[in-house]
């Protein structure tokens, strides 16, 4: 893909790590295949895009690198879904680390965390259901998302938790215990996750 830009004469400035998907279930009921898949979508790609646009980026002096990681991997790993919080939780470690390398090369490294987001996201792993049943002050649009994850790469903070609601929750997680906030949380965690 890269090569195809470069074949126009044009360069990578910004880059915005965002594909992903959950796959909803206990982890030994599901196919081995969909889980490779999944860590493929959620780590390699993430990993190998960067890894393509950044040097470029370093010899320009100027790049911008969001990486679209989740509320879900700043707190405690949780039944179902299981890859995907894990994976969230290194794309914040893996933008912290490149932000601290980048720092005074122009180059500009954010982990953006939201939490719920209105979009395809939990129709495409068949959790609408049970995502509509959730109450309406966790959810934010797309568009305010996007905005922050804006703002933050352009300041170059190195991540970004949008949304007061989502603050509040990264702030519990950080201060309370693991088994404190699975308990609190993984019985409606259950329900929601097929399990």
């Amino acid at each position: 893909m890269l090569a195809r830009v470069a074949d126009h004469g044009r360069v990578v400035d910004a880059l915005v790590n965002n594909a992903g998907y959950g796959l909803p279930g206990a982890y030994a009921a599901t196919r081995w295949s969909d889980q490779q898949a999944l860590l493929q979508v959620l780590l390699n790609a993430v990993c190998e895009m960067t890894h393509k646009a950044l040097p470029g980026m370093i010899d320009r002096r100027f790049g911008r690198i969001v990486n679209v990681a989740s509320l879900a991997g700043l707190g405690p790993g949780m039944a179902g879904h299981t890859l995907y919080g894990p994976s969230k939780a290194f794309l914040v470690r893996f933008s912290q680390a490149l932000h601290g390398e980048t720092l005074g090369a122009g180059v500009h490294v954010s982990a953006l965390c939201p939490g719920f987001t209105r979009s395809e996201f939990h129709d495409a792993n068949g959790t609408r259901a049970q995502a509509d049943r959730l109450p309406s002050w966790l959810w934010q649009d797309a568009d305010t998302v996007a905005a922050a994850g804006y703002a933050a790469v352009e300041a170059n903070r190195a991540v970004c938790v949008p949304g007061a609601a989502n603050q509040a929750i990264a702030a519990l997680c950080k201060i309370l215990p693991d088994d404190w906030v699975t308990a609190l949380i993984s019985r409606p965690a259950r329900k929601f996750r097929n399990l």
